[in-house]
């Protein structure tokens, strides 16, 4: 489904804007990633994202589980136990983001990553 877009209005520009900069932040894709692909424990997120310190890693879910897109829930064992998970929202925005993964994927080779310029 192609979004036809006449005009540009500053209300679109500013949802676009909130909605890019909530998913370009550092990483929030591959945490998110990481959720998707069944890491549910604060350690197994930690493990599969490489180079994510816990500092990082904890501010991010506070920002993530604030925008819901992921949900925190804590199980009451001892100790006790968090588990995260997508959001209906979440799934959504995973979903829209797979055309941009496959646009990264095929012109990869090209691109210049920011952190190779820092």
């Amino acid at each position: 489904m192609t979004l036809k877009i006449d005009h540009i209005y500053d209300e679109q520009c500013r949802r676009f804007q909130d909605s890019f900069e909530l998913v370009g932040k550092r990483w929030s894709p591959a945490i998110l990633m990481a959720i998707n692909l069944g890491s549910h424990r604060f350690s197994e997120i930690l493990a599969r994202v490489e180079g994510l310190s816990d500092r990082l890693l904890s501010q991010r879910l506070k920002e993530l589980e604030r925008n819901r897109l992921i949900d925190r829930e804590v199980i009451p064992t001892t100790p006790v136990q968090i588990r995260y998970t997508l959001t209906e929202r979440g799934a959504d925005l995973m979903q829209a983001l797979q055309p941009l993964v496959g646009w990264g994927l095929r012109w990869e080779p090209e691109l210049q990553p920011m952190r190779a310029v820092s």
